[in-house]
């Protein structure tokens, strides 16, 4: 007995396939917008790759760029093979096919979940990553003239005013390394020697951040130095007063817009059109074929998910495989005559060459 059957006259057979051909090209659209998701993805963690200790998460965007490809190439031979439905001379030769194309189908859709379960499972490893990368880029803040990290002061610069952040975790973690180089320090000045005698490493230390850390929409201007001295400035209290400094680490701020791009909602629409379409596109197959199997093509046909119901239908596909796999074993009884009747041909050889000697 046939799963989920229905009828179908011409015209419903028709106007299945127009639909079918439309939802074919909406998922192709679908499938160039997961592609360039990730592309966009790909470049903004390029962009900051100076401030990433590793590169795992770029799997979330590369999935989603293959995925997107398969999908655009899946959908639409899909949309050929609505087309082609019309024609009964066309139609035959996407039977083979179409197997093919449910079984790509349903990978794509459990891709699509993959990348869905990556995002969230990544979001420790990207947090790790960013923790490293950041505190590194803050400690190479002040190598302006080392080679390869005199762009690391840019770097920041431009992160912490792009996504309104400052350090690390906060402005404070600018208070434990020195951010300022050697090359700007007199180190004549009494206050000089005396900051860099404050610490067994020998570092100027200051309580005070880089000038990106200030919050331009503060009524304040910015108090950069001195920030834990509340008499370094008038009418200024370190303990109670709202920092004109951005409150938010860079970490949690990348963090945040990483995680928005990735939890996007186009991979789960996508899953949801690929599945209603691989469900509605064996209809239009079945149906086609109970047309063009009966005398009048123009006639009511049957349409169905499954020839038979789930239980049979697994037997079959179970039988198939068995009888696949005992197609590629040798049997080892066969394998033994054939090396009996094999030898036994040598040694008639040999007889019969000793013979005419």
């Amino acid at each position: 007995m046939a799963l989920l059957k229905m009828k179908f006259s011409q015209q419903r057979r028709v106007r299945l396939a127009q639909g079918l051909w439309l939802l074919s090209w909406l998922a192709v659209m679908c499938g160039a917008f997961i592609f360039c998701l990730g592309v966009y993805l790909k470049i903004e963690l390029l962009r900051r790759d100076e401030v990433m200790e590793n590169t795992e998460i770029h799997v979330v965007p590369n999935l989603l760029m293959m995925v997107g490809l398969a999908s655009i190439g899946a959908n639409w031979v899909a949309s050929r093979v609505c087309q082609d439905s019309l024609d009964a001379s066309r139609f035959p030769r996407w039977k083979v096919l179409l197997l093919g194309w449910y079984a790509v189908a349903l990978l794509l859709c459990c891709l699509l979940l993959a990348v869905v379960v990556l995002s969230y499972a990544l979001q420790g490893r990207l947090e790790e990553s960013l923790k490293v990368g950041l505190r590194n880029g803050i400690r190479f803040y002040k190598d302006t003239d080392v080679p390869g990290r005199c762009f690391q002061k840019e770097t920041i610069d431009r992160l912490q005013m792009e996504f309104r952040c400052c350090g690390n975790n906060n402005f404070k973690d600018w208070f434990e390394v020195q951010w300022v180089s050697n090359r700007y320090l007199d180190f004549t000045s009494q206050e000089v020697k005396d900051r860099m005698r404050s610490n067994v490493d020998g570092r100027y230390l200051l309580d005070g951040v880089p000038f990106s850390c200030c919050n331009p929409a503060s009524p304040r201007p910015c108090l950069q130095n001195q920030l834990t001295d509340s008499r370094a400035h008038y009418n200024y209290e370190y303990q109670s007063e709202e920092l004109n400094l951005y409150s938010r680490g860079c970490r949690q701020a990348l963090t945040d817009y990483y995680m928005g791009l990735m939890n996007s909602t186009g991979p789960g629409v996508l899953s949801v059109i690929l599945i209603q379409m691989a469900v509605v596109m064996r209809y239009l197959q079945t149906a086609v074929e109970g047309a063009m199997a009966l005398e009048s093509p123009e006639g009511e046909s049957e349409g169905y998910i499954l020839e038979k119901d789930v239980k049979a239908t697994y037997a079959d596909v179970k039988a198939k495989a068995l009888d696949l796999l005992k197609f590629a074993q040798v049997d080892p009884a066969s394998e033994a005559a054939g090396a009996e009747e094999g030898e036994k041909a040598d040694e008639a050889t040999e007889k019969a060459a000793t013979t005419a000697a």
